[in-house]
C-alpha cells in the first residue's frame, strides 16, 4: 500500500513539474522581430538649445494663483513657441484655450479619419521642496552641461513638448502632410488639475463636435534598471491612470491643559484610527492592467521568476506577496493609502479639542471612491472618529484603453523601432495626468514619454537636479517623427 501511495505521489509531482515546465516554455516564446527602419538625423545641439530656452521661462503653477494672475512668462512661453517653430505656426491653425493653453490643428489629407492628439504641459512645480542650494546648476538657467539640459521642467514636461514641436517643424519643412489630422495641446495648469487648460480643450472639442481616435500624453517612460531582475528596458504604454481621493479623519475630545490629560485624547484617538487604517491595505492582485503589465515583462525574467509568472494559477499569491513588498510595484496592484497631513493643538501644553489627519488615496481602476470610503469606515469607525471626503479633491480612476488595436500597435511598433532591446507592455499610471480630461472625448488614451529613465533619475521629477540628456531628446524627436509619419494607420 505504501509503495502504491509513494508511486502515486511521485507521478503527481512529475505531472506537476511537467505542467510547470510546459507553461514556462510556452510563456518564454519571443515575439517576431520588426523590420529595421531608417531613423531621421537629429541635430542634438539645436534641440538642446531649444529646450534650454524653454526652461528659462518660469512657468510655475501655484495652487493659490488665480487664472488672471499668472506671470508674464506663461504668455511669453507661448510666444516663444511661435517664434521658435515658424513652420508649425504657418501650417497649423492655433486656438488659445483658457487664455494660455495653445491648441494647434495640423490638417490631414484624409478628413474622413478621426484626428489624434499629442499633448504635453509647460507649467512646472515650484522649487520650494527642492531648495536651489541642492541644485548643481540654477533650476531656471537651462544650463547645458555633461550632455544634459538641466532645469525644472526638462523631464516634466517641457522636454516632450519641445521634441513634438521640433519633429513637426522638420516634417513640415520637408513638405510632409499627415494622412490623419494631428492636434497638439500644451496645457498651462496640469500641475494644479488642468481644469482650465486640458479641461478647456475638452469643452472646445465638445462644442466643435470633435472626437479623437487616440491621445498620447505623459505618464510613463522607457524604464531602465528600474525593475529588479530585468536586463532589458521596459516601455510601459500606460492604458489607464489611477483615481484620486483625499479624506479627512477627525477626532474630537475635551480640550484643556496638558497637565490633566484624560485617558482618551483627540490625538490618541486619531493615532489609533490611522494606525488601524494603514494596517488594512486595500485588496490588490494581479488582475486587469496589473496582470497585463507583468504578463508582458514576465517572459524576460530569469528562469525562476519565469516559472512563477507562467504559473500564476499556482504561485499567484506568492507573486502578489513579493510584489507588495516594493512601493513601486505595490502601487500597481492596489489602491494606495497615504496619510500626508496632521493638525492638532497650536501649543505644546494645550490639549486640542479636534485633531485631523488628511489621507490621500490613489484609486486602482478596479476601485471606486464609494468603495474607498466604505473601506475607511470599516476600519476606523470603531475608534469614534468622523470621516469626511474632500469633494474638490476626488476623481474616479480612468477607463482602460485598448491594447489590442491599431493605435496601440502603432505606438508599440514605434518604440521598438527607435529604442534598442526594449520590452513594450501596457501599464498603469499611478499619478494624475491631463489624460483624465482628454479620455472623455477620445476612443483611447495612452500615457508615455519617449525618454529612457533610470531608477536613479526618478527623484529628479519634482525634485532637485531635474535634467534630460541630449541623447534622450534625439530619441524623442525620432520617435515623434515616425509616429506622425505613420499616424494614419
Amino acid at each position: 500500500m505504501w509503495k502504491k501511495l509513494i508511486a502515486l505521489v511521485c507521478v503527481l509531482i512529475l505531472g506537476l513539474a511537467g505542467i510547470l515546465a510546459i507553461n514556462t516554455i510556452r510563456y518564454s516564446a519571443a515575439p517576431e522581430p520588426l523590420a529595421a527602419v531608417e531613423l531621421p538625423d537629429v541635430d542634438g545641439e539645436r534641440i538642446a538649445l531649444q529646450l534650454s530656452k524653454a526652461v528659462q521661462f518660469k512657468t510655475i503653477s501655484f495652487e493659490q494663483t488665480a487664472q488672471s494672475e499668472r506671470p508674464a512668462d506663461f504668455q511669453n512661453f507661448v510666444d516663444f513657441l511661435d517664434a521658435e517653430f515658424p513652420n508649425v505656426q504657418a501650417a497649423t491653425e492655433k486656438t488659445m484655450i483658457g487664455e494660455l493653453t495653445p491648441l494647434y490643428m495640423w490638417p490631414g489629407s484624409d478628413r474622413s479619419l478621426k484626428p489624434v492628439l499629442l499633448t504635453a504641459h509647460y507649467d512646472v512645480v515650484p522649487v520650494a521642496n527642492a531648495s536651489p542650494d541642492n541644485w548643481d546648476y540654477p533650476p531656471f538657467a537651462g544650463t547645458i552641461a555633461d550632455g544634459q539640459v538641466w532645469g525644472r521642467g526638462t523631464l516634466d514636461d517641457k522636454g516632450a513638448l519641445i521634441a513634438m514641436m521640433h519633429a513637426a517643424e522638420r516634417l513640415i519643412g520637408q513638405g510632409f502632410v499627415p494622412e490623419r489630422t494631428i492636434y497638439f495641446s500644451f496645457g498651462h495648469d496640469e500641475e494644479i488639475s488642468g481644469k482650465h487648460g486640458a479641461g478647456g480643450v475638452v469643452k472646445y472639442f465638445e462644442q466643435q463636435g470633435i472626437s479623437l481616435a487616440w491621445t498620447l500624453d505623459e505618464g510613463s517612460m522607457v524604464l531602465q534598471d528600474v525593475i529588479p531582475g530585468l536586463s532589458q528596458d521596459v516601455a510601459s504604454i500606460n492604458v489607464a491612470e489611477k483615481g484620486y481621493a483625499t479624506v479627512d479623519i477627525i477626532a474630537t475630545a475635551a480640550g484643556g491643559h496638558s497637565s490633566l490629560p484624560p485617558r482618551e485624547t483627540a490625538v490618541g484617538t486619531l493615532a489609533k484610527a490611522i494606525t488601524g487604517l494603514q494596517a488594512a491595505p486595500m485588496p490588490g492582485g494581479l488582475t486587469d492592467t496589473s496582470k497585463d503589465f507583468f504578463d508582458g515583462i514576465g517572459p524576460h525574467f530569469p528562469l525562476v521568476q519565469r516559472v512563477l509568472f507562467a504559473n500564476q494559477w499556482l504561485f499567484g499569491g506568492v507573486l502578489e506577496s513579493v510584489l507588495s513588498k516594493s512601493a513601486a510595484t505595490d502601487a500597481m496592484l492596489r489602491t494606495t493609502i497615504a496619510p500626508t497631513m496632521l493638525s492638532g493643538s497650536s501649543k505644546e501644553n494645550v490639549l486640542p479639542q479636534e485633531a485631523v489627519a488628511t489621507v490621500n488615496f490613489r484609486l486602482h481602476p478596479r476601485d471606486t471612491i464609494e468603495g474607498v470610503l466604505e473601506h475607511v469606515h470599516d476600519h476606523v469607525d470603531h475608534t469614534g472618529v468622523e470621516v469626511s471626503l474632500r469633494e474638490n479633491s476626488a476623481a474616479e480612476a480612468s477607463g482602460v484603453s485598448r491594447s489590442d488595436n491599431a493605435a496601440y500597435q502603432l505606438l508599440s511598433q514605434t518604440f521598438s523601432q527607435v529604442f534598442d532591446n526594449v520590452i513594450v507592455v501596457p501599464g498603469l499610471t499611478i499619478a494624475a495626468t491631463d489624460s483624465r480630461h482628454y479620455s472623455k472625448i477620445a476612443d483611447d488614451s495612452y500615457r508615455i514619454n519617449p525618454f529612457v529613465l533610470r531608477g536613479e533619475d526618478i527623484p529628479q521629477i519634482h525634485g532637485a537636479n531635474e535634467r534630460l540628456s541630449i541623447k534622450n531628446m534625439v530619441l524623442a524627436v525620432q520617435f515623434y517623427t515616425l509616429l506622425m509619419q505613420n499616424s494614419g494607420a
